[in-house]
């Protein structure tokens, strides 16, 4: 299907649409602001062309949490490369540089990319401005659209500060566990993990950046020393550039939100665990401190071991 479909056209074909519901939404803006100068992901701007994900991984923050009505909310942002040209028009003009992070909140490459085009239509407009991109998916289906990354890795101008950086087109992939057993209770609707890894090799064999965020680290699950080691040595061998990781973080109290789902899961699958982990919440969304902090530690000292930045610069 063409990426210029016309999208009421595209609405009354798509079986994707018809099983998922998803509607069309036309945005103000595309891009949104970092908080953080040069954070953890690298991102100046960042930049969502869905809202709701189809991969619904039980552990999603997104559900229950205040940025979204929830993973199962399917919209399409139809008029993003419009607004998107809009926007990367002046800034070229007024010469800021930025780093375009796409996939901070929703998947890009979710099922409905597979008939829309639609991040493929918004590449092809950074490429025109030539700015640098950092995306983070769970999918392989960013393979169709080397075309458009070699080129933006060939004509993106990149910001002052990083200008050293080996590659303008960063691809990072995202993990919650290497145990496809495991994967297959969390984020079952996922492209599985060896299609990932696999995707991950063809990326590192076309010279961009490419790293890993294992965010959320399952507690007592993935999060221990020997997962965390098993892991990280699978990604050295792959020739993983840099890893990222940090705790779960569960919101809400309703059927659908990420922390029912996520308890309901362990009681079936992992009852040892359960208690444990509700204590470790205490009736939060986060995890506390002292656990985090345990956790960035076994990812910095296993990352050491293995030689993997565990930071993008």
């Amino acid at each position: 299907m063409e990426s210029n479909i016309i999208f009421d056209s595209f609405n009354r074909q798509s079986t994707i649409v018809k099983r998922y519901g998803f509607k069309e939404k036309n945005v103000k803006t595309i891009l949104n602001k970092s908080k953080e100068n040069r954070s953890i992901f690298l991102g100046d701007y960042s930049l969502n062309p869905y809202l709701g994900c189809s991969f619904n991984c039980n552990y999603c923050y997104i559900n229950g949490s205040k940025y979204a009505d929830s993973t199962n909310s399917f919209f399409i942002k139809s008029n993003a490369p419009d607004i998107l040209r809009t926007q990367l028009k002046k800034k070229a003009k007024n010469r800021q540089r930025a780093v375009i992070l796409i996939g901070s909140a929703t998947d890009p490459y979710i099922d409905i990319e597979r008939e829309l085009f639609l991040t493929r239509d918004i590449l092809k407009v950074i490429n025109r401005f030539k700015f640098p991109v950092h995306i983070v998916t769970k999918s392989d289906l960013i393979l169709r659209d080397i075309d458009i990354l070699e080129k933006i890795n060939q004509n993106s101008i990149l910001p002052d500060d990083i200008g050293n950086l080996k590659s303008k087109v960063l691809v990072t992939f995202s993990f919650s566990t290497l145990d496809e057993k495991i994967a297959n209770l969390f984020e079952k609707s996922a492209p599985n993990i060896k299609r990932r890894i696999k995707a991950m090799k063809t990326l590192k064999n076309k010279k961009f950046l490419v790293g890993v965020s294992l965010m959320p680290l399952l507690p007592y699950i993935s999060d221990t020393e020997v997962a965390i080691d098993e892991i990280l040595a699978k990604f050295k061998d792959i020739g993983c550039d840099y890893l990222f990781g940090g705790s779960l973080t569960l919101f809400g109290d309703s059927a659908n939100d990420s922390k029912t789902k996520y308890y309901n899961l362990i009681k079936e699958h992992f009852p040892d665990v359960l208690d444990k982990t509700k204590k470790l919440f205490d009736n939060k969304e986060y995890p506390n401190l002292s656990y985090q902090n345990k956790i960035y530690k076994r990812l910095a000292t296993c990352s050491e071991k293995y030689g993997i930045k565990n930071s993008i610069i």
